[in-house]
């Protein structure tokens, strides 16, 4: 199967500002691909290309389409949500879900009836009247009623508690993912993500930074924990980032020999977290 995505030299800049500094990327069909980066490091740009919001310099592919001149063929393959906590707050369920009937060629109403009946919702009732996890699930059975190829979030569970980010994800894999579909999620809350993500793109200042499956990640990155008589022995290895906790150090390393690493204390594969924090801090070339 061909790529869903492919960019080769994309950039875009905002006056004096570079928001993408030609990147290449791709990504292929059946993934979750988390992209990752602080506030103005590019991610909500690259998703405006992706969806053909924005004009760009260099070559983009959605799913065949070129987003600048076939916006309106792509969008019909395409769902796009960000924060699932705003909802107009006097809109009815039936309402909602009228609304996306009318305006996405791909809804199955039947399905999204389906999923609202295993919840408490109720057709005349309005967001305003819902609790928070009453409105995870309205715009679950939304999104999930939607049979498109290419699913992007962009930070869609912000403003939520942590039991309804939870639930989100949750359903997001058991409803709606498979092989045929692909999913793009923005987010800043990194841990919630790490155990449903197949890929991992981070992105910091316009660049891509990091770009790999999170088996390669597994491999390639190694945290390790040494007392202060071993210290000196990791730092002349290099690493990428050094951090202390309880009295000890943690090195996080780039390809090192594992077993070298093993010798020093105990190894460990770090958490995406914590490999996003040393990306970040600029220590990561």
């Amino acid at each position: 199967m061909s790529a869903v995505i492919t960019a080769s030299g994309l950039s875009k800049r905002y006056k004096s500002a570079l928001a993408l500094d030609n990147i290449s990327f791709q990504v292929e069909p059946g993934r979750i691909v988390g992209l990752i980066g602080p506030n103005g490091a590019g991610k909500t740009t690259a998703l405006k290309a992706i969806l053909g919001l924005t004009d760009f310099s260099g070559e983009l592919n959605v799913l065949g389409f070129d987003p600048r001149k076939q916006r309106d063929k792509l969008m019909g393959e395409v769902c796009f949500i960000a924060d699932v906590a705003v909802l107009p707050r006097w809109i009815k369920v039936r309402q909602a879900v009228d609304f996306v009937a009318n305006v996405h060629p791909r809804f199955d109403r039947a399905k999204c009836e389906a999923f609202l009946a295993r919840t408490k919702l109720q057709p005349d009732q309005r967001v305003r009247q819902m609790s928070k996890g009453m409105i995870v699930q309205l715009h679950l059975a939304l999104v999930m009623a939607i049979d498109a190829r290419l699913l992007i979030l962009d930070e869609p569970t912000l403003g939520l508690d942590i039991l309804y980010r939870k639930q989100f994800y949750q359903n997001l894999l058991e409803d709606y993912f498979d092989e045929n579909k692909t999913i793009i999620v923005t987010t800043h809350q990194v841990e919630e993500v790490e155990h449903i993500l197949t890929d991992l793109m981070f992105i910091r200042d316009g660049r891509i930074v990091l770009d790999a499956d999170m088996d390669a990640v597994g491999d390639r990155f190694i945290e390790v924990m040494v007392g202060a008589d071993r210290a000196e022995a990791a730092r002349a290895l290099k690493p990428l980032d050094e951090r202390q906790v309880f009295g000890k150090s943690i090195f996080l390393f780039d390809g090192a020999n594992r077993a070298t690493l093993e010798q020093l204390g105990e190894t460990r594969r770090p958490s995406v977290s914590d490999l996003f924090v040393a990306t970040m801090k600029g220590t990561y070339a």
